[in-house]
């Protein structure tokens, strides 16, 4: 067993002296791939309110936590962490606008549907393998920017070189979409999407 990670108090002071700033007054707050990780997220996040991007990317998080009072926070990276759900969100509901959590090991999507100014969603390399989840997204009308990429339901039809289908199959849930998986939604899939909804 490794020994105690790394805080987050510790980890804003290595991050102040790095970038000789004081975090409370800068807007992005990065916090990355620290040795060792950090595990938890505490309180002390409370304190970044000029913060509008909190990067924790590439450490040792299991569970999104202590995110109120960062009342400025657009976009919260956590991807290449040890998530397993969205939850804890609440406090930056009205404000986030960019949730990055590619490779983490979420197998569903509860909760997202209340981040109604989300515009962003990087979901690559996670656990979701039901279309039921993808619904979830369909109630987000500001949600524009879509990635999926290595999740178990696009695998599936990643191995049957079915990907057009897939896409459409998305799009189809999830209308507002103009970029899924890094590439442009265009005209003929949107169309065939509303068709396929229509004959639904």
């Amino acid at each position: 067993m490794a020994g105690k990670g790394t805080t987050i108090k510790d980890a804003i002071k290595a991050f102040e002296e790095k970038k000789s700033v004081i975090a409370t007054e800068v807007e992005k707050v990065e916090l990355m791939g620290l040795y060792p990780s950090i595990e938890k997220m505490d309180a002390t996040l409370s304190t970044l309110k000029a913060c509008t991007h909190l990067a924790l990317s590439t450490n040792n998080i299991e569970k999104i936590s202590s995110l109120s009072g960062m009342e400025n926070l657009k976009i919260l990276s956590l991807g290449r962490n040890q998530i397993k759900k969205i939850e804890n969100l609440d406090a930056v509901a009205d404000t986030l606008e960019e949730l990055w959590i590619s490779y983490n090991i979420i197998p569903n999507l509860a909760g997202i549907e209340k981040l109604g100014n989300l515009r962003v969603l990087f979901l690559s390399n996670n656990k979701i393998a039901s279309w039921s989840e993808i619904d979830r997204l369909g109630t987000m009308e500001k949600l524009e920017d879509l990635l999926l990429v290595g999740n178990p339901l696009y695998k599936e039809f990643q191995d049957n070189n079915a990907l057009a289908e897939y896409r459409i199959e998305v799009i189809k849930r999830v209308p507002n979409l103009k970029k899924l998986d890094g590439i442009p939604v265009d005209v003929d899939e949107r169309d065939q999407a509303n068709a396929a909804k229509n004959a639904a």
